[in-house]
C-alpha cells in the first residue's frame, strides 16, 4: 500500500493532470474560464476572493519553499532550523487563517446564499470544494494542532527528501510512511487535487493576462446617427 500511495500514485495522477490539460485545450477550450459568478453576486465575492487567493499564494509559496529547498541551504545562509521552523510555523498559520476564512465565505456564498449561484454549480465545483476544504483543513490541523500545540514534525528531513526524489524517479515510500498520518493524507489529497485539475475551473490558473501589459488602449467612438420623426420615419430639420 505505501508503494502504491507514494510511488505509483503520484506519477498516475501527474499524468491525469498533463494529459487532461492537453485534452481540456483541445476539445474545450470555451471551457476553460473561471466561469465566474461576480455577475449574479459581487459583496460576498469581494470579500472573499481576495482572501481566498492570496492565502493561497502564499501557502503555496511556503510549500514550494520547505519541499524544495533543503536544510544545507537555509543553514549555509545562516538560518537554523530552529528559526526556519518558527518563522514557517507562523507564516502558514497566517496564511492558512486567510486561505480558511475566504474559503468558507465562499462556501456560504456559493452553497447557502445565493440561490442563482448554487443553480449554476456544476458536479465538478462539488468534487473541487469537497477536496480544497478537506486539503485546506488537513493542512491547517497540522500546521497548528502539531507544530504549534504539539510536538512538532520536521518534514524537511523526510517528506521534502521524498517530493525531491519524485523528479529523479526514485522515491523511497518509507520517508513518508513514518509520517503521521495528516502529514499522509496531505500528500494523497494534493495527488487527487492534481488529477481533478484538468476538468475543474482551477485550468484559470495558467491563463496568465500577460498581454495586457503590452496591448494598445481600446478607442471607444460614439457613431452619430441622425434624428428620425417616428411618425415619418425622415430626419427632423433643425
Amino acid at each position: 500500500m505505501n508503494t502504491f500511495l507514494y510511488v505509483v500514485f503520484p506519477y498516475v495522477c501527474l499524468a491525469i493532470f498533463i494529459v487532461g490539460h492537453i485534452w481540456r485545450y483541445r476539445h474545450d477550450q470555451y471551457g476553460w474560464t473561471t466561469r465566474t459568478s461576480q455577475v449574479l453576486e459581487n459583496r460576498w465575492l469581494r470579500l472573499g476572493s481576495p482572501l481566498f487567493h492570496f492565502g493561497a499564494l502564499f501557502a503555496i509559496l511556503g510549500h514550494v519553499g520547505g519541499l524544495l529547498i533543503p536544510p544545507s541551504w537555509t543553514r549555509f545562509v545562516g538560518i537554523s532550523d530552529h528559526t526556519y521552523h518558527v518563522v514557517a510555523v507562523a507564516a502558514g498559520t497566517v496564511a492558512g487563517i486567510f486561505l480558511s476564512v475566504g474559503l468558507v465565505i465562499l462556501l456560504i456564498r456559493r452553497f447557502w446564499y445565493s440561490e442563482r449561484i448554487k443553480v449554476v454549480t456544476t458536479g465538478w465545483d462539488y468534487v473541487l470544494y469537497v477536496l480544497l476544504t478537506a486539503e485546506i483543513f488537513v493542512g491547517m490541523w497540522q500546521t497548528v494542532a502539531i507544530n504549534v500545540f504539539g510536538e512538532g514534525y520536521e518534514y524537511r528531513g523526510t517528506i521534502s527528501v521524498w517530493f525531491r526524489q519524485l523528479f529523479i524517479l526514485q522515491p523511497d515510500s518509507s520517508l513518508v510512511s513514518g509520517a503521521p498520518f495528516w502529514y499522509q493524507l496531505h500528500i494523497v489529497l494534493a495527488c487527487l487535487m492534481l488529477a481533478v485539475w484538468p476538468f475543474t475551473r482551477l485550468v484559470h490558473v495558467w491563463s496568465i493576462p500577460i498581454m495586457y501589459m503590452t496591448r494598445p488602449f481600446v478607442v471607444y467612438r460614439r457613431r452619430f446617427e441622425p434624428d428620425v420623426s417616428p411618425t415619418l420615419k425622415q430626419p427632423v430639420k433643425r
